[in-house]
């Protein structure tokens, strides 16, 4: 799979003729092994992480070690504090809950995002897995914006066991899953349900094509596997914009 993704990037950046990448660099499993798989595919020199705290609550430390331990140099990297160009929209609208806040700062870092890209004529390598897209869990114009996806045809638990085969470092396949939109958020908690679970449920749903009868008599709880296909179907418009005639 590895030497797929990095073929596959490698192609796809030769035909569309650009050399260099950006990477909104988390330091999570996500954006970490898609940087990784860049690295591998276009060399250290042509990849260009760009960091995107929002104060003290992304702190940079996890995506500073992957980007030295791809060995990127620091004249690559960006980092810029969100925070000073977020307040001022979450300012405009006192009611603004932590779903509206967290979408406005994924579309600023798309902003940023794809400036920089321009600046160094360079694509936007994205971070999307499987579970991600299938469940909806991305914002729109926010977090799902990018020239190539390397991992959107894997399940988030298969990017877990791609990240281990490119031997990323420890604390970043093992720390919980997050957007980093509010303190304490994790995805999971949001999901109500785990990767495991919802992984093996749409596998079965999805690309099986089973019915929930039929995975609940795997011995599956009910309640879990109407969660993730309940999210999947209230999200699934997502995957049908725009609207046409």
């Amino acid at each position: 799979m590895v030497e797929a993704l990095v073929q596959f990037i490698k192609t796809s950046f030769e035909a569309a003729r650009f050399k260099r990448a950006i990477v909104a660099l988390s330091g999570g499993v996500d954006s970490s092994t898609s940087a990784a798989l860049a690295v591998r595919a276009l060399g250290r020199e042509n990849v260009y992480p760009l960091l995107l705290p929002y104060g003290n609550l992304n702190p940079a430390g996890d995506a500073e070690r992957v980007v030295k331990y791809l060995g990127i140099q620091k004249i690559n990297v960006v980092t810029i504090d969100i925070q000073p160009l977020v307040d001022p929209i979450i300012a405009l609208d006192p009611t603004m809950d932590n779903i509206r806040r967290g979408n406005v700062m994924a579309r600023v870092r798309m902003i940023l995002l794809y400036d920089q890209a321009k600046k160094r004529n360079a694509l936007v390598v994205g971070t999307e897995n499987k579970t991600e897209h299938l469940l909806g869990y991305f914002t729109r114009f926010g977090d799902e914006a990018s020239d190539i996806e390397p991992l959107r045809n894997l399940y988030k638990t298969e990017v877990y066991e791609l990240a281990r085969e490119l031997q990323l470092p420890g604390q970043i396949v093992t720390k919980a899953p997050t957007a980093g939109l509010w303190e304490g958020q994790t995805d999971e908690g949001e999901f109500g349900f785990t990767y495991k679970e919802a992984d093996e449920i749409l596998k079965m749903i999805v690309d099986k094509n089973q019915s929930i009868d039929e995975v609940v008599a795997k011995g599956y709880d009910r309640i879990i596997v109407e969660k993730v296909v309940k999210r999947m179907k209230e999200n699934n418009f997502k995957h049908h914009l725009p609207i046409i005639l």
